[in-house]
């Protein structure tokens, strides 16, 4: 019986270009099971992916079992884990949350202060997004770069996407800004700021009902 632990789960190297075809089968096959979603890319831009150091690859011994690769737009203030996908009988074991976290750690390490998203119709994949930090957003947050949504002509549902002017189609949006882990909730002199939910909580029940009998009635 397989298990997790037996997997290999790696930055790709120039030993696995020889996966090349395997992945790209892999891709149509779920696209095809799932009729939806994800775009077949040309074993060039694979082969530059993974010769670039951006892309991730599980193996079971010699046989390959899963991918992911990371690609920059808008100079570098947007990165994107795309082409994730986990062969049929590698399933269930938790690898596709295994190679998204080591894809997101390989994009914090290599692009700190970008922004990271996705687009995925997948359940388990929002999980895993969300996880991690992602939060299901308009596709209007995500980047606009033409380069990125020509990356989706090759899916079955690209006219959708086109019908509705990039602002929707079956796909969830998901990001994660780097920014939301940072404070920004003090003033120019270091004091930090208090909102009014932080101030509930303390408020006494009923306060702010009463009158002051400190003010003398007319």
């Amino acid at each position: 019986m397989k298990s997790l632990k037996d997997i290999k789960v790696e930055i790709a190297t120039e030993k696995h270009l020889k996966y090349i075809d395997d992945i790209n089968d892999a891709i149509d096959l779920a696209s095809k099971q799932r009729g939806t979603g994800i775009a077949r890319r040309t074993n060039e831009y694979l082969s530059k992916k993974i010769n670039e150091g951006k892309a991730i690859i599980a193996t079971y011994g010699d046989v390959f079992a899963g991918f992911c690769y990371i690609e920059t737009w808008q100079e570098k203030g947007f990165v994107a884990n795309s082409g994730l996908i986990v062969v049929e009988e590698y399933r269930g074991l938790g690898l596709a949350k295994e190679i998204k976290k080591k894809a997101f750690e390989l994009s914090r390490k290599k692009y700190p202060n970008a922004k990271i998203f996705g687009l995925t119709t997948g359940l388990a994949v929002m999980k895993i997004n969300h996880e991690l930090g992602y939060r299901p957003v308009t596709f209007s947050e995500l980047t606009m770069d033409d380069q990125f949504w020509k990356g989706c002509e090759g899916c079955v549902n690209h006219d959708i996407l086109e019908r509705t002017g990039r602002s929707k189609c079956l796909c969830t949006g998901m990001l994660y800004n780097p920014a939301w882990e940072k404070p920004n909730f003090k003033s120019v002199n270091g004091i930090k700021k208090r909102s009014l939910l932080d101030l509930i909580p303390r408020l006494k029940p009923g306060m702010g009902a009463k009158k002051d009998k400190s003010v003398k009635k007319d």
